[in-house]
């Protein structure tokens, strides 16, 4: 059985008042089981400040995570701070793991990251979850993550996010692990023991997509090439997107792609990064030769009405141990200057259920799709504007 504890600190400056602040609230003499791990979502101020690192010197327990552009874990919780959920057990066990520095897409230096944390384990012990938190590289692809690790960990179910920040190309993006912060690693935590996690996607209703369906004719990794045999700019020519006066498609960002593999499984939301002069798309995930694909448009409100919906699926009267949540910074921007609509949903919606909770704004969502809604999955996906939850 799991428990878990909500920790939270907007104080930045002062390392050792924001410790204080945590370990009170923690009051870890008294509510700490046998083996316990902190998930964390913070500023990237709390590195350079050396909160970060104060905590790992205080806490009596391992913590990983990523810088973001906002996160919550408590009610009281401003969008901006430090949140940790700290997950607590007797007979569940977590295993930390860090790779080598990730320079391209080079799955052994995951496989030997992996085989190291994997040492700890017991004899013929395998991870019933796997929490992944990767960096966001410019030359390394979420789906390369999310592939590798599930061909070394034997399929395990993985949840998990892609750092991010609040600059304007991401430069202080983080992951971190036990007080120190790495640009261009992956943490990640082998979960073990009788757990049985549960997971919720919201994503782009039916009514903001376009009817028209276009299957994927080239495509090389995450460069979206052609659609029906013509480049990707004029097919969304085609459906009714202008171009401004500078030449380029307007809004385009706000028009992700809904995709399915063909496989059985749900689709899943690419975003669009950018337009090569060749009129293709840089999207956020890999799109396969062969796919079928729709276009979406992603609004503030469509934003907090799936994220409502989504929350109000989960009964407190199935006693969830915790909610782990990563929203993707798409709909952050989506939300314009009322960034907080979509958190205070979560906060309004969660307040007075006693289901302790974190929720962290992501640069690519890690979670598994299954057969029906809300199983444990059948295939770990690499998710763009979604809001993804773990259920415990």
């Amino acid at each position: 059985m799991i428990k878990a504890i909500t920790v939270s600190t907007s104080e930045i400056d002062d390392a050792e008042a924001a410790v204080a602040e945590i370990t009170a609230q923690l009051d870890a003499g008294n509510r700490l089981l046998a083996h316990s791990i902190g998930l964390m979502g913070c500023y990237s101020d709390f590195i350079d400040s050396g909160v970060v690192a104060a905590l790992h010197d205080a806490l009596p327990f391992e913590f990983v995570g990523t810088t973001t552009l906002g996160a919550i874990s408590r009610e009281t919780d401003p969008l901006v701070g430090l949140t940790m959920l700290v997950l607590t057990s007797d007979d569940v066990s977590f295993v930390t793991g860090l790779t080598e520095p990730i320079e391209g897409e080079d799955a052994d230096v995951i496989a030997r990251g992996y085989a190291e944390a994997a040492k700890k384990l017991g004899e013929g012990e395998k991870p019933s979850l796997l929490l992944s938190y990767a960096p966001l590289l410019l030359n390394v692809g979420g789906d390369f993550f999310v592939n590798t690790l599930s061909e070394v960990s034997g399929q395990a179910p993985n949840f998990g996010t892609v750092s991010a920040d609040d600059t304007i190309d991401y430069h202080n993006s983080h992951i971190i692990i036990n007080g120190e912060a790495y640009r261009d690693r992956l943490a990640f935590v082998l979960v073990c023991g009788d757990v049985k996690p549960k997971f919720r996607i919201a994503s782009i209703s039916g009514e903001k997509i376009f009817r028209e369906k276009g299957v994927v004719t080239a495509s090389r990794g995450n460069q979206l090439q052609t659609i029906n045999g013509i480049s990707v700019e004029d097919y969304l020519l085609s459906l009714g997107l202008k171009k401004g006066a500078d030449g380029t498609l307007t809004g385009v960002n706000s028009y992700p792609f809904i995709v399915d593999y063909n496989d059985g499984s749900p689709p899943v939301v690419r975003i669009i990064f950018a337009i090569t002069p060749e009129g293709y798309a840089v999207c956020g995930g890999d799109i396969p030769e062969g796919a079928t694909l729709s276009v979406g448009f992603i609004d503030g409100d469509e934003v907090v009405k799936a994220t409502g919906d989504e929350l109000r699926k989960i009964s407190p009267d199935d006693k969830p141990a915790a909610l782990l949540i990563f929203s993707c910074i798409g709909r952050y921007f989506s939300l314009g200057y009322e960034s907080e609509r979509e958190a205070d949903e979560v906060k309004k919606l969660l307040a007075g259920t006693g289901i302790p909770y974190a929720m962290t704004y992501s640069g690519g969502e890690i979670c598994p799709t299954g057969a029906t809604e809300g199983d444990a999955g059948t295939i770990n996906r690499f998710h763009n504007d979604t809001f993804a939850i773990c259920v415990l």
